[in-house]
């Protein structure tokens, strides 16, 4: 199997699941310690580690099929460092899921297959191509029309307003954004805007999002548009795993008002790596679960 893979990462009630994309089977193996982790509601790598050992050594007493299943793959641990860790193809987290209690099987199974097939698990492999493809690369930097060319990118075909400026009003947690009929104006001020400084980048971004120019998908939009001008102005990009979601999307309400909230997460999850596969592609993770259940 080819190791230069890519990583993702989902998310199951705040819990990290780890999965290796096969371009050899195009296939997506996932980490069986951290779907037991799930599905035991454990948060405790060893003991994790401990119960994986178990549950394997009494399905091979058993002649279990699952554990021959399995296929082995290094990934990063909290520790930075890599480990080979055991992982399933998604077969084989079904067979796995049902060797736990029912009530959690089903509630896992539910997400696990639902997580790929929304709009939002579609739009997110979309996300992943756009860095393949080189197309991003296409794409304007800093302006309304690029943040349009993403939008159209992500979401085509599966909103029929992909990529199209909304002409309705929209409000969220009791905020309104700003009124269809003020959209063109507000939106020819922040092309306007500069995007030399981190400062100014930030400000624009969160003026941005005070906008909210398309009816949904705003945030998975604008967190690669931000992206993009810290690249271009910077060579910097965020290391989105380093801002937690709880303190990302509260500094995105304050910013309504002060934007330095958001200013201060940036700054300390600032990365180098540019050009990396693997932080571009938990970039889009982390950005597509800041949006669950939002």
């Amino acid at each position: 199997m080819n190791l230069k893979q890519k990583i993702s990462i989902r998310f199951f009630n705040d819990q990290e699941v780890r999965a290796v994309w096969d371009e050899q089977h195009a296939k997506w193996w996932f980490s069986v310690l951290d779907i037991v982790g799930v599905l035991n509601e454990e948060p405790d790598y060893t003991k994790v580690r401990n119960y994986w050992k178990y549950l394997k050594a009494k399905l091979k007493k058993e002649n279990n099929q699952l554990v021959s299943a399995t296929t082995q793959l290094k990934l990063v641990a909290a520790d930075g460092k890599k480990y080979t860790t055991d992982m399933l193809d998604s077969d084989g987290v079904t067979a796995l899921a049902k060797h736990f209690p029912n009530n959690k099987a089903i509630k896992f199974l539910d997400w696990f297959f639902y997580s790929d097939t929304s709009i939002d698990g579609q739009s997110k492999k979309k996300a992943y191509t756009l860095f393949e493809s080189n197309l991003i690369n296409e794409f304007e930097v800093g302006t309304t029309k690029g943040l349009q060319q993403i939008h159209a990118y992500l979401f085509g075909g599966l909103y029929d307003f992909a990529g199209q400026i909304r002409e309705k009003n929209i409000s969220k947690g009791g905020y309104q954004f700003v009124y269809a009929q003020h959209l063109k104006n507000t939106l020819q001020k922040i092309d306007a805007m500069p995007q030399t400084t981190l400062n100014e980048i930030v400000l624009k971004y969160t003026e941005m999002n005070k906008a909210h120019p398309f009816m949904e998908g705003n945030g998975r939009s604008t967190r690669i548009w931000l992206d993009m001008m810290l690249k271009k102005e910077l060579k910097k990009c965020v290391d989105c795993s380093k801002i937690k979601k709880e303190k990302y999307m509260n500094a995105m309400i304050i910013s309504t008002v002060d934007y330095t909230v958001v200013l201060q997460l940036i700054t300390n999850a600032l990365t180098t790596k540019i050009n990396d596969q693997a932080m571009y592609m938990k970039g889009i993770d982390y950005s597509y679960y800041y949006e669950e259940n939002n």
